[in-house]
């Protein structure tokens, strides 16, 4: 796919009403344009108080005469000879496409195009729309309203970035983000993997971008900050802080043209798998769905990396989902039913002693379950979940505040009682049954006298039969002794 990227500027009236990009480094226009909204673009989410903001800034540019009011850069990718679509500058092209019509500009082709139907689109647009109409409304001289349009015609402007290549359009727009605020590394790791999609068409990268924008974003820098990063970590036996641009590059992973023999190893793992998990033909054991990932082995850099954040995503909201009726993993487990009560989900502590709950409850289903796990594989993960359970809210009963340099050395390994790094001993171990036995060996009973946090009522239930004290689970299973009872 060849390199191809053009610098033009453009005013809002020859975008919006004339079709043309006013002209390129070369002084001539492009004409005949034809912007449109690709199916991976967000939502439309600016407000009326965006909208009004943009106004505003209109306005008092105008009051200044300033004879040009550059109000941002707008990225395009060149599909066609004549059809462009946005990468970056949405919202900004929607909202000044609003003005013109609410000021009496006619014959918007740009808003004729159909949008994706979603709550955002259908409530912003009309509303921006009503609210934009509405202050033009309070212009009552109709010369200062054509004047406004005119100034909004002719002399805002567009900085126009097009590329022929997408994947350096998404390079382009990360970097230019990047100028205006921090970017979250997961962010700055889908601009790396997309420099390594050069050997997949248009179609594919755009594909592959919608399925990650669609992902909840928080969420998704949360998996990486709080779960896999640190899951990299621990299970090196190395303390994990923060995920930032220093250190992402332990995501970056094993390239196409990376020859090592570690890099050909994983490589062609992961291509058999990817092969056999494609294949019409039964495999000969009878899988058919292997697991082309592992949390404790390189990434593939490119499009498996985002397979592979797909996947870890998914895999974490069915861990973290106790519904009897969601997922294949976690489903209806009293334990969980009392981690999550709203008295366990608040403060750093519970937050903290929770992830390290759920990250070793990831790491377990990664290793030792299959997609769809059979009753034996439940019932070894149901076993798996008492330890780990008693494993990470040792820490939190033996500690009246616990913070992340706690949690640390508790994981790497002190002086408290079950302090040992239960990752690294997940992936030393080559069965759930060798697991289990080890956990049986390591883990031991709290004595009452070690414990600080509250231990009375332990037996309390809610109306729902929740039990709400954590210890009651340490008591029911042995795990709970007073040395001065016979």
């Amino acid at each position: 796919m060849s390199t191809f990227l053009k610098l033009a500027i453009t005013k809002i009236g020859d975008l919006l009403l004339r079709d043309k990009i006013t002209m390129d480094k070369d002084g001539n226009p492009i004409a005949g344009i034809k912007l449109a909204i690709p199916s991976y673009q967000r939502p439309y989410k600016w407000t009326a108080k965006n909208a009004i903001q943009l106004l505003d800034d209109i306005i008092d540019a105008k009051n200044e005469n300033k004879e040009t009011y550059r109000v941002g850069t707008l990225i395009l990718h060149q599909e066609e000879e004549h059809t462009y679509s946005i990468v970056d500058g949405q919202q900004r092209t929607i909202t000044f496409s609003l003005l013109l019509k609410a000021l009496g500009a006619e014959s918007i082709s740009f808003l004729d195009q159909p949008l994706a139907d979603n709550p955002h689109n259908t409530r912003n647009i009309p509303n921006n729309f009503r609210t934009l109409e509405r202050r033009a409304n309070n212009i009552i001289d109709e010369r200062d309203r054509v004047a406004l349009l005119d100034y909004v015609e002719n002399n805002c402007e567009l900085i126009v970035v097009i590329t022929e290549n997408i994947s350096e359009a998404f390079q382009f727009f990360d970097s230019q983000n990047a100028r205006g605020k921090k970017l979250y590394p997961h962010d700055l790791l889908k601009a790396y993997h997309l420099r390594e999609m050069n050997d997949l068409d248009a179609a594919e990268i755009e594909g592959v971008v919608k399925s990650w924008e669609n992902l909840e974003q928080k969420e998704l820098a949360s998996l990486f900050s709080d779960y896999l990063y640190r899951l990299k970590e621990w299970t090196k036996g190395n303390k994990a802080w923060e995920l930032n641009e220093h250190n992402i590059h332990k995501f970056k992973g094993i390239t196409w043209q990376d020859n090592f023999p570690y890099a050909q190893y994983y490589k062609g793992a992961f291509a058999y798998a990817d092969t056999v998990n494609h294949s019409t033909t039964p495999f000969v054991s009878g899988m058919r769905k292997l697991k082309p990932f592992q949390l404790d082995t390189p990434i593939i850099a490119g499009k498996p990396f985002f397979d592979y954040a797909k996947h870890y995503f998914k895999i974490l909201k069915d861990i973290q989902n106790n519904d009897k009726y969601e997922g294949y993993f976690i489903n209806d487990n009293d334990i969980v039913k009392t981690l999550d009560l709203r008295t366990y989900k608040n403060g750093v502590g519970n937050r903290i002693t929770r992830l390290l709950f759920d990250t070793a409850i990831l790491l377990y289903v990664d290793r030792f379950c299959p997609e769809r796990p059979e009753k034996v594989d439940l019932e070894m993960l149901d076993q798996f979940v008492v330890f780990a359970f008693v494993w990470a809210y040792s820490l939190r009963a033996q500690y009246q505040n616990v913070g992340w340099l706690s949690a640390q050395n508790y994981i790497i390994g002190n002086d408290v009682t079950n302090s040992f790094n239960i990752y690294k001993m997940i992936t030393e171990s080559d069965s759930p049954v060798s697991l289990l036995s080890v956990l049986s060996d390591n883990i031991i009973p709290l004595s009452i006298g070690s414990v600080v946090a509250k231990k009375d009522n332990l037996d309390d239930q809610d109306e729902e039969g929740i039990y709400q004290n954590y210890l009651h689970y340490f008591k029911t299973n042995k795990y709970l002794e007073d040395k001065n009872e016979k």
